[in-house]
């Protein structure tokens, strides 16, 4: 029930939030102003909106599903197994099922191509590039990237199932179907602002290292330090976009909790 909960609730979040993660995407990859990113899509045109939408489908409703699937049976497994204080389980149980989503990291790294138009030309579609990527460069070129979002998933999840419950006790009761709805997307959309926050220098270091393709594999601090330079070494710059991920987030996040949680009361 959880994982099929938790895929239903990606669906219905990428196919609403799919256009603004691709201007936050062109803002991470190039350091554009918001402005900037919104006219280069619409100089893409239309047909290419929705363009590399199949990656971030499959890799979100997988990795949702094993988010909450994978936490719920590593929390009952630990807690059944182990005497340590449920609080170090559970955290362990969502670090271990972040680690566990990093499998689907190769549709990251396909999205990440299809989104950046200096490549549209070179893959024609999800297919295209897969098939491409591993005869020209081989299997490891669809890990490119690993390492941020390793160091993202686990300690994200650990701070978005420790607190949610927490948020939630803060808001006003609940005595509607409705209410209760209305706080399970706020509590969502708080945390998922926060994190997004909180771990964007990892993902506009992982847009930077997966827009590559072919030649050596640059560590995560090398990168890190050559983005840094290139922004003036300005902390401002690193994060530019962030601004938008933050209401992305907000948006996101609060469909993916309301959406499962109401699911999971249904069924």
């Amino acid at each position: 029930k959880h994982y099929l909960c938790g895929s239903c609730a990606a669906v219905t979040n990428i196919a609403i939030t799919f256009p603004i993660q691709k201007v936050l995407f062109r803002q991470q990859l190039y350091g554009l102003r918001t402005r900037d990113a919104v006219r280069q899509l619409q100089k893409d045109g239309l047909r290419n909106l929705y363009r590399g939408i199949l990656p971030p489908l499959v890799q979100k409703t997988s990795t949702l599903a094993l988010m909450f699937g994978l936490y719920e049976d590593f929390s009952s497994l630990l807690l059944r197994h182990t005497s340590a204080p449920e609080l170090l389980t559970r955290s362990l149980a969502a670090v271990l099922a972040g680690t566990t989503e990093a499998i689907f990291t190769p549709f990251e790294r396909v999205q990440t191509l299809l989104q950046d138009h200096k490549h549209h030309h070179r893959f024609n579609n999800t297919f295209h590039a897969f098939r491409r990527l591993r005869r020209e460069h081989g299997f490891r070129e669809y890990y490119r990237g690993l390492g941020p979002i390793l160091l993202r998933n686990g300690p994200s999840n650990a701070l978005f199932f420790g607190l949610r419950g927490p948020i939630k006790q803060c808001l006003p009761e609940a005595n509607t179907r409705a209410a209760h709805l209305v706080n399970d997307f706020i509590c969502g959309g708080v945390l998922g602002a926060m994190l997004g926050f909180l771990f964007y220098p990892l993902n506009v270091v992982k847009a930077r290292m997966q827009s590559q393709v072919g030649g050596d594999f640059p560590s995560f601090r090398t990168v890190l330090v050559t983005i840094w330079r290139e922004r003036d070494g300005k902390v401002t710059h690193l994060f530019r976009g962030a601004h938008l991920n933050y209401h992305r987030s907000l948006l996101s996040w609060g469909i993916i909790n309301a959406t499962y949680e109401l699911l999971l009361k249904l069924l």
